[in-house]
Formats: structure tokens, sequence, C-alpha cells
């Protein structure tokens, strides 16, 4: 008989990343493209170079579009640090 609401002991795990590090970011014509290491697309960050079009059309600067992207490509190595942070905590605790 299937129980609903029951839990398995491995459930506290991390699951696989699905997405391995490490996250490169790649610049194109108008974007910039965050890949994992399989080259798996993960995000994409357009930019506009023209002030008077990226003012009407809401779009980030290249420099801005850089920032985001670069910092969304160190999630991976922010996580783990979060990860060893709270391994520590619990030790000393």
């Amino acid at each position: 008989m299937c129980e609903l609401g029951s839990v398995k002991k491995s459930s506290s795990k991390l699951p696989a990343r699905r997405f391995p590090a490490p996250w490169t970011v790649e610049e194109r014509e108008e974007c910039f493209i965050v890949r994992d290491a399989t080259g798996q697309s993960l995000g994409c960050f357009p930019f506009v170079d023209e002030q008077v079009q990226r003012a009407s059309t809401k779009r980030l600067s290249r420099d801005e579009a850089q920032w985001v992207a670069s910092n969304f490509a160190k999630l991976p190595e922010l996580l783990l640090k979060d990860k060893m942070a709270r391994a520590v905590k619990d030790i000393f605790d």
C-alpha cells in the first residue's frame, strides 16, 4: 500500500547538479550568454550600446549586462562556499 506524505531518508541530500560547473560567459553581438561545462545555455543577457535606443527599450548597457552575466556565472562557486560555511558552522555550534 502506498502512503502519501512519506519521506525517504535520502531526500535530505542535495540532488545531483544538473548544470555542471564551471559556468562561462560568452559574448555575442547583442548579448552575453552563460553556459555550463557541457555547453548548455543557462542565460542570455541582452544589451544595447546606443544610449537613445537603450532608454527607449529599457535594456542594459554592455557593461551592465556583462556584470550581471559574470555574477550569474559565479553562482556555483557561491553555493559551494555557502555549503562549506554551513558545514563549518555545524561543526562549531
